[in-house]
Parts: C-alpha cells; sequence; structure tokens
C-alpha cells in the first residue's frame, strides 16, 4: 500500500506540548514513528538530530554539555533511554532555554524515561504517549486491515497479509534477543517470548499473577516483574479497575491486553482475517483493539475497568470533565443490551453507556445506552470530547 498517513492530530498534539515547555518527551515503542514525525515536525525548523543507535552521534554526545549548550532551534534526542546521564544535562539546558531553544526526545522504555524525568526534568518537560496508527488517522475504511495488521506503520502499510506478518514476526524476535537485553535486563530471550505468548493467551483477561507464574514455572515476583517490563516497553497494556463504595466485592487486579491488535495476531499466528474470525480469542481481540482506539483518542490516563465478583461487569469506564462514560465491546451484528450494563449504569451513575460493534448502523438500545457502529466511533467521541 502506497499511501502518506496525516498524522496531523498527533503532531499538533507535539507542537502544543513544544509550545509550552523546553523539553518534550515522546513515548511510544519502537518502530511507531517517533523518529518520523520529529522530522515531520523539524523540516522546515533550524534543527539538530542525534540518534543515539548511531556511534558516530554517541561520540559526539560525549561530553554533552559542551555538545549541546550553544545549539539552537530544536534539538532531537531519539532513543535517549540509551543515555541516561543526559537527564541532568538537559535540567541544566532547560533551565537556561530562551524561546530559542526546545528540545524534543524520544524513548520506547518508559520506566527509565519516567525515572530519568522525575529526578531531573520535573516541571520542566511535557509528555506526548504515541502509538502506531489509529483509526482516526487512516480512515474507517481500512478499519478491518488496521484490527488484523495492527498499526506499526510499516506491519499496516505492508503490501500484502504475509508481508505484514513476517514483519511482526521480525518485530517479536528483535525485542526480545537484541531490545529487552539492551535495556539492561538479564532475561533469556526463549523465556521471555515464552512468557509474551501466555500473555496474548490472557488478552482481556484479570490479572491472574500466580497462575501466570505457575505456567512459566516462575515466582509470582518474577511474572509481575516480566509483565511491568513489557508494560513498560508499550507492548502490554495493564487497564487499571476502577472500585468504589458501593456495598459489593469489586476486582481490584488490572486487565492485561496486548496492545496493538497485529502483534497479538502474530503471536497467536492468526495471518489474515479468516483465521481471526474463527479463533476463540477474536472477541477479546476485538474487545482490546477499540481499547486501543479509545486509549489513542484521549491519551489513556482516565480510563478503567470495572467488574464486581458476582459478575456484573464493564469493559471500559472514562471519566471526563467530571462525567462516566461506559462502553462494552460486543463482536454481533445485532447488540443487546444485558442486565450487566443496566447494573452498570445505575452503579457508576453513567452519563451514558455505548455498546461498540463492527456494524453499520448506530442507533438507541434504549435510554443512556447507544449501539454504537465502530466506523461511527471517532465522529462520535468528537461529540464526547466537547
Amino acid at each position: 500500500m502506497n499511501k502518506l498517513i496525516d498524522r496531523h492530530c498527533l503532531k499538533n498534539q507535539i507542537q502544543s506540548a513544544m509550545s509550552r515547555s523546553p523539553v518534550t518527551a515522546i513515548l511510544g515503542p519502537r518502530q511507531c514513528g517517533k523518529t518520523t514525525i520529529a522530522r515531520l515536525i523539524t523540516a522546515e525548523l533550524e534543527s539538530h538530530f542525534f540518534d543515539l543507535e548511531n556511534p558516530t552521534d554517541i561520540a559526539r554526545l560525549q561530553a554533552p554539555l559542551l555538545a549541546l549548550k550553544d545549539l539552537k532551534g530544536v534539538v532531537v534526542i531519539d532513543e535517549i533511554q540509551r543515555m541516561p546521564k543526559l537527564f541532568d544535562v538537559l535540567r541544566v539546558l532547560a533551565d537556561q532555554a530562551t524561546g530559542n531553544t526546545r528540545y524534543l526526545i524520544l524513548g520506547s522504555a518508559s520506566p527509565h524515561i519516567i525515572r530519568g524525568v522525575s529526578e531531573s526534568l520535573a516541571g520542566r518537560v511535557a509528555f506526548v504517549d504515541m502509538g502506531g496508527f489509529d483509526l482516526q488517522e487512516v480512515g474507517t475504511e481500512e478499519m478491518a486491515q488496521l484490527w488484523l495488521r495492527g498499526g506499526f506503520p510499516r506491519s499496516f502499510l505492508a503490501r500484502t497479509d504475509e508481508a505484514s506478518m513476517s514483519w511482526r514476526r521480525d518485530f517479536v524476535r528483535t525485542f526480545v534477543e537484541r531490545d529487552v537485553p539492551q535495556l539492561g535486563y538479564a532475561i533469556p530471550s526463549q523465556t521471555l517470548h515464552r512468557f509474551w505468548s501466555m500473555v496474548a493467551h490472557f488478552h482481556g483477561q484479570v490479572l491472574n499473577a500466580s497462575e501466570l507464574a505457575r505456567s512459566l514455572g516462575a515466582s509470582e515476583a518474577t511474572a509481575r516483574r516480566y509483565i511491568d517490563l513489557l508494560s513498560g516497553a508499550f507492548v502490554v497494556r495493564q487497564l487499571l479497575p476502577w472500585h468504589e463504595n458501593l456495598g459489593k466485592r469489586q476486582v481490584k487486579s488490572p486487565k492485561l491486553y496486548i496492545r496493538d491488535s497485529g502483534l497479538l495476531h502474530q503471536i497467536l499466528d492468526l495471518p489474515d482475517s479468516q483465521s481471526l474470525l474463527g479463533h476463540p480469542k477474536v472477541g477479546a481481540s476485538w474487545e482490546g483493539f477499540v481499547v486501543e482506539q479509545l486509549c489513542s483518542m484521549y491519551g489513556g490516563h482516565d480510563f478503567f475497568f470495572w467488574a464486581t465478583h458476582s459478575g456484573a461487569e464493564l469493559d471500559l469506564l472514562l471519566t471526563y470533565k467530571g462525567r462516566r462514560y461506559g462502553f462494552e465491546m460486543k463482536l454481533t451484528d445485532s447488540p443487546r443490551t444485558t442486565k450487566s450494563m443496566h447494573i452498570a449504569l445505575d452503579n457508576l451513575r453513567l452519563e451514558h453507556l455505548f455498546v461498540v460493534y463492527p456494524g453499520i448502523q448506530t442507533f438507541p438500545l434504549r435510554d443512556s445506552i447507544t449501539a454504537l457502529a465502530a466506523k461511527d466511533l471517532c465522529e462520535w467521541m468528537q461529540i464526547v470530547h466537547t
């Protein structure tokens, strides 16, 4: 597919962050397009680019304060987690920065960057979370392909499903064999690959660390450490539970998702739509896909799931401007209300509940509950957003 994807909303978000803070951090998984968008944003500006996977640029920054202090315009530092000493240097430079200098740092390992920021750049940095392409960017007519292949640019834009699957297979292998060791984790690649595969089979389920640990043959602490590693590298999402005093026993463990649907399908060996639609995890895959689309639209910081031990649950709860919105994901042609939806609507005092399904028509199911065709997701969420 030869198609230029315009990521104008993301570009606007980054440019807004750069206008209000001396340092802007773009965080996201490897190969999601951080470098490309940084070059697009700086194409017509005075800029200086440092790639910390390039030995020449690493050598240029051996005396970082000397190398950076006189630069004007936008200074871009890619894969900054590879050189943690730069955070202290950026604190000094940020305090001295005028409107003529901005620092744009790109990273693909959140814990390393968050730690450096919290220790050195607090109050001086704006964060922008970035993933692969989303539904707003590719258009609803490409929804089926986006769901199958995921949002990584090279996977989504591949000429064939087979080429896309091959790229994702190489991504997973490179991640466990090269990227994780470079982050300082001494975990055998086969062990991490097996654990990631196990998480894929738990996709859309509440975390049971003890069961994962037993399957891995390791301690529960080790299983939790691996989950945190995959979450910090932006390939797994731990969706936090919502709980309040409702007089009911509520689930307090997070839900697990493989963030990119294409990676989930690669790990489950689902190369095409036919194999996906016939797989037992297809409903969970649809749920995770819609979760990521909504998190991309709203930043992912105010989303939760809700469940009680008596069986009531809500796939996704959004708190926005003091109001609560619920989302249920149903892979069906004819969505209906359920007892669980009514309980969630009443107990959580929802402004509205949307049942997101892959149909073609949006229509009301009852007061405050709407069957929302996924193709209308962007349009309806813009209405909520305003």
